[in-house]
């Protein structure tokens, strides 16, 4: 009897051990549609079109690209938060819905902790401070002086009230003790067209929005907000150089599944689009587009994901920001 035990046992062990590994190798039997929750053109939306090349021959199933833009990122991630937890559809997002959102809206129509299964962090966009080649100051320490001596002389524009751009600004007042006017835009383009003009004097903002013109010499950036200094620009200093208490709000362009997706099918995404990024091509093309790249495992994008909650609440209940 007890060999008949231990021989049942056993078999039903050769049977069981295979489902995980069957589960990864099966996917994906259909093609897998990433939803990106922005307008088409963005750093966002080129992302996954520039993954999903060598992404669908590795799968051998069409890569698709769907926008579904609106309310900060949120309708997009809501339609794949209540999708088929099968890994078929994902969402290519920001801490702006993931994050932002649960501090700026009253009904955010998901729970970013829970309705979500993370795959993996893509890149980080890269932020520096600009200002107009009219500010006397050169550096950060000379320009933290200069906001220090002229309390409430000196504006910068972002794309609008919550922003991440926003919080980069309120993030400064907090750290260094400043007084600065902040105006909000709608979008990017205009607060640093205004910033170049100078209608506002500084501005936070992607690497790529602002090189072409500190290139020409119509802005000045005066650091990275990371911090090391970045490897696509070692000639501009890290913000910690000069103000070492500032941590900016975590920023990435992260894949995101629905909830209760299967861990061996989470576990080959991030793995291929991990392997995608750090593939020195597509890093080389990335760093050129001012993204440092990232492409972690689910658990470390998680951790990332999660680290980033207590930072942007601080900021956000400092500036006194109220949900809508």
């Amino acid at each position: 009897m007890r060999i008949l035990t231990h021989w049942w046992f056993a078999a039903v062990l050769l049977l069981v051990s295979p489902l995980v590994p069957a589960q990864a190798q099966s996917f994906p039997s259909k093609p897998i549609r990433v939803i990106v929750p922005a307008a088409p053109g963005s750093t966002m939306d080129s992302l996954p079109r520039m993954l999903g090349i060598p992404l669908a021959e590795i799968f051998g199933q069409p890569v698709v690209v769907e926008n579904r833009p609106g309310a900060n990122n949120v309708i997009g991630s809501d339609y794949v938060a209540k999708s088929p937890p099968d890994g078929h559809t994902l969402v290519i997002t920001t801490p702006s819905s993931h994050i932002v959102a649960v501090y700026l809206m009253k009904k955010l129509p998901y729970n970013p902790k829970t309705d979500f299964t993370p795959i993996t962090a893509v890149a980080d966009p890269l932020t520096v401070l600009a200002l107009h080649p009219s500010v006397p100051a050169n550096t950060t320490a000379e320009f933290i002086a200069l906001l220090k001596k002229s309390p409430g002389k000196y504006a910068y524009g972002s794309p609008g009230v919550g922003s991440v751009f926003h919080l980069m600004g309120e993030l400064l007042t907090l750290t260094a003790g400043v007084n600065i006017i902040h105006v909000p835009y709608k979008g990017t383009a205009p607060a640093v067209a205004d910033t170049v003009s100078g209608q506002v004097q500084f501005v936070f903002s992607a690497v790529n929005n602002v090189i072409p013109q500190m290139k020409a010499g119509k802005l000045k950036v005066l650091a990275v907000l990371t911090p090391q200094r970045f490897a696509g620009l070692p000639e501009i200093p890290s913000v910690a150089e000069a103000l070492p208490g500032y941590v900016r709000p975590s920023s990435w362009y992260g894949f995101f599944g629905p909830a209760g997706m299967p861990a061996a099918v989470t576990a080959r995404l991030s793995g291929e689009i991990a392997k995608q990024v750090h593939a020195p091509e597509m890093r080389a093309k990335l760093q050129s587009m001012g993204l440092a790249v990232i492409g972690n495992t689910p658990q470390e994008f998680s951790a990332l994901f999660l680290g980033g909650f207590a930072v942007y609440e601080r900021v956000i209940k400092a500036a006194g920001i109220q949900p809508e």
